[in-house]
């Protein structure tokens, strides 16, 4: 199922029935403001591991993201001191994903987790159902095909790709291909681990 969803002004209607989706432990395809990315509910377990099937990786070790509607939401998983929000403060929403120390905080398969990633994507859409289903949801792009970029930009042939192992893809408008600039706080200082989209301003 394909769903369309303009970023300017996300209907209401389209963003509760990806919620729902969510909510009954089903597997979407979302933009962002970087990859086109699978999304379930962070809870579910089942859902979890189908992502991880879906990419080929171990459901217990892959390192997955969390995408959050706040700062604030960030900090109910992790410790974040004086230096570090400042940073967040000046890059989120944006195209980074942070790396943290896991712990009890966290939900379901991810409490066993030494590290999670989190995100607050520039996109109105994702941050729409954030919002819509309450919580923060887990999140994992899509693998890019250098040879058939068209497959993990154009939200038609997306589905038409995943279509079998995944409830719902939001046709958000073209992707793009450039990933997330990863940022590792889980040190004394901040460590840029990947050079993506993100730019860092000191």
């Amino acid at each position: 199922m394909i769903v369309r969803i303009y970023s300017d002004n996300p209907n209401k209607r389209e963003i509760s029935q990806v919620a729902d989706i969510l909510r009954g432990g089903g597997v979407i395809i979302y933009p962002t403001d970087t990859l086109y990315a699978f999304a379930c509910d962070m809870n579910n377990a089942d859902a979890v591991k189908r992502i991880a099937k879906i990419k080929g990786l171990d459901p217990e070790t892959a390192l997955f993201s969390i995408v959050c509607g706040s700062i604030s939401q960030i900090s109910n998983f992790t410790t974040i001191n004086n230096a570090t929000y400042k940073m967040l403060k000046g890059c989120l929403p944006g195209p980074f994903t942070f790396i943290f120390k896991g712990g009890k905080e966290l939900p379901g398969m991810l409490k066993r987790r030494k590290q999670v990633g989190v995100r607050i994507p520039d996109n109105s859409i994702a941050q729409a159902i954030v919002a819509e289903i309450g919580r923060p949801i887990l999140s994992s792009s899509i693998p890019i095909n250098e040879d058939e970029v068209e497959y993990c930009t154009n939200p038609e042939l997306i589905e038409e790709c995943y279509r079998d192992v995944v409830d719902c893809v939001i046709d958000g408008g073209m992707g793009g291909t450039e990933p997330s600039t990863i940022i590792d706080c889980t040190g004394d200082e901040p460590v840029e681990k990947r050079k993506g989209k993100g730019i860092l301003i000191d």
